[in-house]
């Protein structure tokens, strides 16, 4: 089962990169081979939706980083044997040679798949592997493809110069025979890579491992969540149950609220990857899908405004929400789009209304503090805002959720700091002798 979501979440959350940009799929992949990079890039597409599922997952790249396990083969082989094996299909029933492929090539992948098949064998039997029961469904898988006989002579292997009639010999067992044996047994190994490559990203960056927790009270748990891509970042506490599985989020512009959302939503998301977050602990109810709307562009293709962009993705999410999924929604300064009379009536409405959704979780951020006030009659609301304190002119951020909501209003006083005013006024120049 797979959790929901789509491109604008992708986009929003920064999953993938973007030219020198790095995504969240790029701060987990230290993997060693192509097939370890394609298999994570699936898994960042298609979260799952199923405690168990999480949990195993979540057990074995924790154990794997608790046991300090390493991948303990050489990528190089992976690239010889990939090559090797590419070339299989344009082989014929009297041919063993593919003309793709140059005597050395087959010579190299031969010894390859030969090499990997010997080294996963005493992997999977060492005991600090053995003891992760957790990995035992494919630990047992990989023994069973491992231990047919049709690979007795491989794992016997002892010459590392093979004669011309064995090369001839493995080159027909593993291109034509057994062949789909040894691409699931590389599959295995690939999925191997990625299990250790998150173990080691967990390990280095000190990130925690959520737990899936049954139906209940409690719908999201976060103690010091920040986001994964930020250096010295500032932790966040944050609960969401059925008394409160609404938030209203407030603050100034700069204050940290479209960061906030982003590191929320992007450990939610990990999470149901069963992948490590950035926190201190976390622990959540299991979803249906994940949809933010955080940079939410205009659909010039459509003649669409801003503003009936954000009404047709909200129109989608009432659809999911009517359906019976249990969502995680983000909206950054819901209904920016249109004047602030009916942004504050809309912000008004559809939070409200979200507040009898008591499966799913909500954080709408904005700008109109008043709309809090009269979103304090909805049961199932909660008031969080990001402080600014002012140190003389100069607003400083603390990047701390507090309860309740801002009456700051600082965006004089920036635009005062940074002299707009005068330069209209007086010109750069003049301004900046001032």
């Amino acid at each position: 089962m797979m959790l929901h979501t789509d491109d604008q979440t992708i986009e929003d959350l920064r999953i993938f990169g973007k030219r020198d940009t790095q995504g969240i799929y790029d701060l987990y992949n230290h993997t060693s081979t192509r097939g370890g990079e394609a298999i994570l890039s699936e898994m960042f597409r298609q979260p799952l939706s199923n405690r168990e599922e999480i949990n195993r997952r979540s057990s074995i790249i924790a154990l794997f980083a608790q046991n300090k396990v390493s991948f303990p083969f050489n990528a190089a082989l992976f690239d010889m044997a990939e090559k090797y094996l590419a070339n299989a299909n344009a082989q014929t029933k009297n041919a063993t040679r593919n003309a793709a492929l140059s005597e050395k090539d087959v010579n190299n992948g031969v010894a390859a798949v030969i090499e990997l098949i010997q080294q996963v064998t005493v992997f999977i039997s060492a005991d600090n592997v053995k003891q992760i029961s957790a990995f035992d469904t494919e630990r047992l898988a990989i023994s069973e493809l491992l231990m047919d006989s049709a690979l007795d002579p491989v794992r016997q292997e002892k010459n590392k110069r093979l004669s011309f009639a064995a090369v001839t010999a493995y080159d027909l067992l593993f291109r034509t025979r057994e062949r789909s044996r040894i691409e699931k047994l590389m599959r295995h190994v690939y999925q191997l890579d990625v299990y250790i490559s998150v173990a080691n990203v967990a390990t280095e960056h000190q990130f925690v491992f959520p737990k899936a927790l049954e139906k209940g009270n409690d719908l999201l748990l976060l103690e010091g969540v920040y986001h994964p891509g930020l250096k010295n970042a500032i932790g966040n506490n944050v609960r969401l149950h059925t008394e409160e599985h609404v938030i209203f989020l407030t603050g100034a512009n700069m204050a940290g609220k479209s960061t906030f959302l982003r590191s929320l939503s992007t450990a939610v998301y990990l999470a149901h990857m069963g992948f490590p977050v950035a926190a201190k602990k976390m622990e959540f109810v299991v979803l249906d899908g994940i949809y933010t709307t955080i940079n939410l562009p205009d659909n010039l293709g459509m003649g669409a405004s801003h503003f009936y962009a954000e009404v047709l993705r909200v129109k989608k999410i009432a659809a999911e929400l009517h359906a019976g999924k249990s969502l995680l929604v983000i909206f950054d300064e819901l209904f920016r789009g249109t004047n602030v009379k009916d942004a504050h009536e809309a912000t008004v409405a559809i939070t409200g209304a979200f507040t009898a959704k008591k499966n799913s979780l909500f954080v709408i951020s904005s700008h109109i503090v008043e709309a809090g006030e009269d979103l304090k009659r909805y049961a199932g609301t909660g008031f969080l805002y990001l402080p600014t304190r002012m140190n003389g002119h100069q607003p400083e951020y603390t990047y701390k959720l507090e309860r309740g909501i801002t009456d700051d209003r600082h965006g004089m006083i920036i635009i005062r700091n940074e002299g707009i005013l005068d330069i209209l006024k007086n010109g750069r120049k003049r301004a900046l002798e001032q």
